[in-house]
């Protein structure tokens, strides 16, 4: 969740004196807004429908409807929200039905207040992660079958997938981590994802997702001008874990990309037509592949780090890419390895480039590297720690970012 974004609740209590008691404790929070008050199980259900709050607060005990039974029509109806059960019996029996029925916290009546603004936080950020899940960047393709060429020229835009390309100018910076968790941060029910390793030398998208590929993206180079859906199946490896399609890099290392940026640009094309996302992972040198990445992405998420030669490079990517007609625009700015502890913040080296930071990573070496040695992205298991969470706020300006430009296209 983004630290300015606010956790809209409503309070439900039959007792008045109980009701007032939780209004008071939240309004010394900031982070916390109360957008409606309710009696009943039933004014429950409806503030639920009608104001669409992040969290509820809600007795178990109610004269019309039980908060039990509440809770679980509530969940049904509107899923992202999270309920906080209220009971003044510290009972376990109660507290399984409650769970069982989908709250997400129980708490003893009256609760502490720092108890009380904890698990209204945590259901927050639940609330604002299931909400973004549910809701697509975008509607997905629709399409069943390839399309033409002719289709392709008349349909709107929207309904084809986005490809993300995510680069840093120096090595190191942390790409593959990013692409791996950001495609994991966009994959959803309703979004069809892929990553596609683009470092056709020492790509590691395979390792950080405990996978083996035999195909890669060269293998389709020869058949860029006759692909079909049972093609691109052939070469893509699904990630059981996150649902996530995979395209490694060549088992052999390919030391020689000449001439193949334009089949790889028909490849990335092509799979615009059955995934929501691409995700490209690449290499921090400019090859005639990366380059095509560059070019043909509809985003490209930049990486920089706290260490001069970093921000220097970065400079003349940003010049480089001014030369050559890459719009600013598309370019999404995020600084990784974030420590609050170094003085070279985000904003002054947003401010110096002349292109702002939207979103910044923190480093959590213990979270990160263990979840390389596993093969499993952070994302997966670690969401709500603060790296997590600014994965998610970088998918939130990713949703923005397409919807903007769908509205006002003229990128």
């Amino acid at each position: 969740m983004g630290s300015q974004e606010k956790i809209n609740v409503v309070v439900v209590d039959d007792i008045d004196e109980s009701r007032e008691m939780i209004l008071r404790m939240l309004q010394f929070d900031s982070t916390i807004e109360v957008v409606g008050t309710g009696r009943t199980g039933i004014e429950a259900i409806e503030s639920a429908q009608k104001l669409k709050p992040d969290v509820i607060v809600m007795d178990i005990n109610m004269p019309d409807m039980d908060g039990i039974t509440a809770t679980e029509a509530i969940r049904k109806k509107v899923p992202y929200i999270q309920i906080v059960v209220l009971s003044v019996q510290n009972d376990a029996n109660y507290m399984r039905k409650a769970m069982l029925a989908g709250a997400r916290d129980f708490l003893t009546k009256p609760p502490m207040i720092d108890e009380l603004t904890a698990a209204i936080r945590r259901a927050g950020d639940l609330a604002h992660e299931e909400k973004l899940k549910q809701t697509p960047v975008f509607q997905p393709n629709a399409m069943t079958g390839p399309l033409s060429p002719q289709m392709m020229m008349r349909m709107p835009q929207m309904i084809m997938g986005k490809i993300i390309c995510v680069y840093s100018p120096k090595g190191g910076a942390g790409c593959t981590t990013l692409a791996t968790n950001l495609a994991v941060g966009l994959k959803s029910q309703e979004n069809k994802v892929a990553i596609v390793d683009a470092n056709l030398l020492y790509g590691n998208v395979a390792v950080f997702l405990n996978e083996h590929g035999k195909n890669s993206i060269l293998d389709l180079i020869d058949r860029a001008n006759d692909l079909d859906p049972e093609i691109i199946e052939d070469v893509m490896v699904e990630n059981k874990l996150t649902g996530l399609h995979m395209m490694p890099s060549p088992k052999d290392p390919e030391l020689n990309d000449a001439h193949k940026g334009e089949p790889v640009s028909k490849v990335l094309s092509y799979l615009k037509q059955i995934y929501n996302f691409i995700i490209i992972d690449t290499t921090s040198y400019l090859t005639e592949v990366v380059q095509t990445c560059l070019d043909i992405a509809d985003y490209i998420v930049l990486i920089t780090t706290q260490d001069i030669p970093s921000i220097k490079t970065t400079n003349q990517f940003l010049t480089l890419a001014d030369a050559s007609g890459i719009a600013r625009e598309k370019i999404l700015f995020v600084m990784n390895r974030y420590d609050k502890r170094i003085a070279i913040s985000p904003e002054r080296v947003g401010d110096s480039l002349k292109q702002p930071v939207l979103v910044a990573i923190p480093f959590e070496e213990r979270i990160i590297t263990s979840a390389m040695n596993r093969g499993v992205p952070f994302m997966v298991d670690n969401k709500m720690a603060p790296a997590g969470k600014a994965i998610i706020s970088l998918v939130e300006v990713i949703r923005t970012k397409i919807q903007k430009d769908q509205e006002n296209p003229s990128m």
